[in-house]
């Protein structure tokens, strides 16, 4: 017998920091959950009581926090759901570069990785930075996707 098999899943690509498991029926309108494989903001939310046997169902809706696309999703109020780590952070615009965002990191070294959104935030972030404003960037992570969602003047004598 070899001892081949006893690391196999150690080397799973850093997924469980991705996400983490929660029960149904702990999850909350506002909160984040995975479905379909996408994380996604829950705005509805309904739990119903099945027959004698079955069990309590949860009716999810969400939306994609990065496609704006409706997802629903129905379990059973006693399964575990994946609940994706959403982390959100902010960053001094320094540059829009061929469709990329150059953005400070807080230690001063830069970050050239984000894309400007293809949408009227990307549009309305390049006319403003154009126009000589300082802008923070909102950039949200989540689930080895980055996305930068919003933007905001800097305060003046920031």
């Amino acid at each position: 017998m070899s001892d081949d098999h006893d690391h196999t899943f150690e080397s799973a690509d850093a997924g469980s920091s991705l996400t983490y498991p929660m029960q149904c029926s702990a999850l909350r309108k506002g909160g984040h959950v995975v479905i379909k494989g996408r994380p996604c903001k829950i705005v509805e939310m309904s739990t119903s009581k099945t027959g004698k046997h079955g069990h309590a169902k949860v009716h999810l809706v969400a939306i994609d926090i990065f496609t704006q696309k409706k997802l629903e999703d129905l379990s059973p109020s006693t399964h575990n759901m994946d609940v994706p780590n959403v982390v959100r952070m902010e960053y001094a615009l320094l540059n829009i570069d061929d469709g990329f965002l150059s953005l400070m990191l807080p230690d001063g070294s830069t970050k050239d990785d984000v894309k400007l959104p293809e949408n009227e935030v990307g549009t309305q972030m390049e006319e403003e930075f154009e126009d000589g404003k300082e802008l923070l960037v909102s950039v949200v992570s989540a689930m080895g996707e980055e996305h930068a969602l919003s933007y905001k003047e800097a305060p003046k004598g920031a």
